[in-house]
C-alpha cells in the first residue's frame, strides 16, 4: 500500500528547532532542488497494489534520498540512518518538513529500498532527471542571454522572419542533420569478495558440506559418517601457511580437497536416498557446491585454468572473472558495464556479470541516442575495440564520423591528421573522467551489496548520483558566469564551451 505525497516541502517550509532556516547552498539542499519529485512520485506508486491492505510504505523521496546519501557517503545502512538523523540538510533531501531528533526509520529498510528501486526503475529515473535538467539549463541560458543582450546597446535584434520557430515550423524545412557527440566506454565494477583461489574455494565448499552432514544426521542413527574434517583442514593449512607455494604443491592440495568433497557428497546423497531433505537455503548452497566440484574436477583433470561460467564465490555465485588487462589488476571480479556520455550526462547502456565484447553496444547505444534526440550524433568517440567492420559500416550509412585509425594496412595516399586525432583524444578524456569520478567518489569502485539485483541497483545508483552532482555544478557555474557577464557587460559565453569547463 502506498499513499501519494500531495505536496513536496520547500526550503522555506522546513522547520528548524532554533528558528533558523536551511542554508540554500548546502549540497543536500541543492540536490533536492534539482530532482523533479512530483514527476517521479507516480512511477514509484505504480509498484504498489492499492487493493492490498497493510501499513503505508515509506515515501519515495525518503527511499531515493536515503540510498543517494548512502551512495555519496559510501557508508553502511546503520551509518546512513545516523547521518540522516543528525543532519537537517539530509532530512530535507529525504522529504521531512521539519527537523527530527529521532531515528527516521530502521536500518533494515535500506535493503527494501534497494530491492524496490531496481536498476530498470533507476534508469528511467535517471532519464527523467536528465531531461528535466536539460530543459532547465537551456531555459536558464536563453533567459540569461536575452537579458544580457537587452542591456547591451550593440546587441543584434532578431527579426520575426529570422526566428528559429518560423524555420522549424515551415513544412519545407530540411530534415535535422546529425548533431552532438557521443562517447562510449566500458569498465568493470569490482564486487566485494575475497580474492578467489581454487584451493580456498574448495576448502570453503568442504566446510559447508560438513555442516550439511551435521544438519542431516540424527542421533538415533548412531555414529556419524567419517568425513576426516580435521585431516582435511590440516592439509589445507600446510599449503596455505607456506611462504612459497609451488605449482605441484597446489595441485596436490587441490586433488586431496576434491577427494574429500567427493566423499562428503556421497554421504549427503545417501541421506537424500533415505528421505531426508535439506532446507531450501542449504539445498541451493548444495547445488552451487556441486557445480563448483564439477568445474574444479574438469580443470584438474585437463590441467587447465579456464572453464565456462566459472564460479569464484560461493556466497555470490553469479560473479564472474572479467579480464581487463589493467596495470593494477589484469582480472577483476564483478559486473561489466558500458556507459555513454552526451553533453556531460552519463547513462548506463548495458550491465552484465558475464564477460562480453563492448563493441556490440555501439549500434544499440546510437539507436537510443536517436530515440532521445531525434537525430544521430555527428561524431562518436570510443576506444579502438569499437572500430570493427560492422560498426564502421553502420556509421558510414548513418553519416556518423567515428574517430580513429582505419582498419587494416594503411593505403599509400592515406594522410592521417595527427592534430585532429589529438583533439579528439583530449575530448574523449571526459568519459574516462566520469568513470574515475564515479569509482572514486560514488562507490562504483567496490560494490558491497550481496544480491545480484541490489548489486545492479548500486551500479545505476552511482551513475545517478554522479549526474545529480554534475547538474548541481552546472547551475552553480551558470550562476557565477551570469554575475561576471553583468559585471563586465558582456554577452553570455557560448553554451557548447561551457560544458567542457564545468566537468
Amino acid at each position: 500500500m502506498y499513499k501519494l505525497q500531495s505536496k513536496q516541502p520547500g526550503i522555506f517550509d522546513f522547520g528548524m528547532p532554533s528558528g533558523f532556516g536551511l542554508d540554500p547552498h548546502n549540497r543536500w539542499v541543492k540536490q533536492a532542488e534539482e530532482i523533479p519529485w512530483d514527476t517521479l512520485e507516480p512511477l514509484y506508486a505504480e509498484l504498489f497494489n492499492d487493493s492490498i491492505n497493510g501499513n503505508v510504505a515509506k515515501p519515495f523521496r525518503l527511499a531515493l534520498g536515503a540510498i543517494l546519501i548512502q551512495t555519496t557517503l559510501r557508508c553502511s545502512d546503520e551509518a546512513t540512518v545516523l547521518h540522516i538523523q543528525e543532519t537537517p540538510g539530509m532530512q530535507y533531501l529525504c522529504g521531512f518538513s521539519f527537523y527530527r531528533e529521532v531515528r527516521p526509520f530502521h536500518p533494515s529498510l535500506m535493503v527494501h529500498f534497494r530491492k524496490r528501486l531496481t536498476n530498470e526503475i533507476l534508469i528511467s529515473i535517471n532519464e527523467i532527471i536528465i531531461a528535466a535538467a536539460t530543459q532547465k539549463i537551456e531555459a536558464k541560458k536563453l533567459s540569461d542571454t536575452s537579458s544580457t543582450k537587452k542591456n547591451t546597446p550593440t546587441s543584434k535584434q532578431i527579426t520575426q522572419s529570422e526566428s528559429p520557430n518560423d524555420i522549424s515550423e515551415s513544412p519545407d524545412a530540411p530534415k535535422e542533420a546529425n548533431q552532438g557527440t557521443m562517447m562510449l566506454d566500458a569498465s568493470c565494477a569490482p564486487q566485494y569478495i575475497r580474492y578467489p583461489t581454487d584451493l580456498g574455494l574448495l576448502n570453503e565448499s568442504r566446510e559447508k558440506l560438513e555442516s550439511m552432514i551435521d544438519l542431516l544426521h540424527d542421533v538415533k542413527d548412531g555414529k556419524k559418517p567419517r568425513t576426516y574434517r580435521k585431516k582435511a583442514r590440516q592439509v589445507y593449512l600446510n599449503i596455505v601457511r607456506k611462504k612459497v607455494k609451488t605449482r605441484n604443491a597446489i595441485r596436490v592440495g587441490i586433488g586431496k580437497q576434491l577427494r574429500f568433497i567427493r566423499r562428503n557428497l556421497k554421504i549427503i546423497k545417501t541421506y537424500f536416498a533415505s528421505g531426508r531433505l535439506l532446507p531450501l537455503k542449504h539445498f541451493k548452497l548444495y547445488q552451487i557446491i556441486c557445480k563448483i566440484y564439477e568445474q574444479q574436477t574438469e580443470m584438474y583433470i585437463n590441467r587447465k585454468h579456464k572453464v565456462a561460467d566459472r564460479i569464484v564465490s560461493i556466497g555470490q555465485y553469479w560473479v564472474r572473472p572479467i579480464v581487463r588487462g589493467k596495470v593494477r589488476a589484469k582480472v577483476e571480479f564483478g559486473a561489466k558495464f558500458t556507459i555513454s556520455v552526451v553533453d556531460g550526462f552519463t547513462r548506463i547502456e548495458r550491465t552484465s556479470f558475464n564477460a562480453y565484447n563492448e563493441c556490440e553496444d555501439l549500434i544499440p547505444a546510437t539507436e537510443k541516442y536517436f530515440e532521445r534526440y531525434g537525430h544521430y550524433p555527428a561524431k562518436i568517440l570510443a576506444d579502438q575495440i569499437f572500430r570493427n567492420q560492422a560498426n564502421l559500416k553502420y556509421c558510414r550509412d548513418k553519416n556518423i564520423k567515428m574517430i580513429g585509425l582505419p582498419l587494416g594496412r594503411p593505403k599509400k595516399d592515406f594522410v592521417f591528421d595527427k592534430k585532429e586525432n589529438r583533439k579528439n583524444e583530449i575530448e574523449r578524456i571526459e568519459v574516462e573522467r566520469k568513470l574515475s569520478h564515479s569509482k572514486g567518489s560514488f562507490g562504483l569502485g567496490l560494490i558491497k551489496t550481496k544480491l545480484i539485483t541490489t548489486s545492479k541497483t548500486s551500479i545505476v545508483l552511482s551513475i545517478l548520483a554522479l549526474n545529480i552532482a554534475y547538474i548541481v555544478r552546472v547551475f552553480c557555474f551558470l550562476f557565477f558566469q551570469l554575475v561576471k557577464c553583468f559585471e563586465k557587460q558582456e554577452f553570455f559565453p557560448d553554451t557548447e564551451k561551457l560544458t567542457y569547463q564545468i566537468i
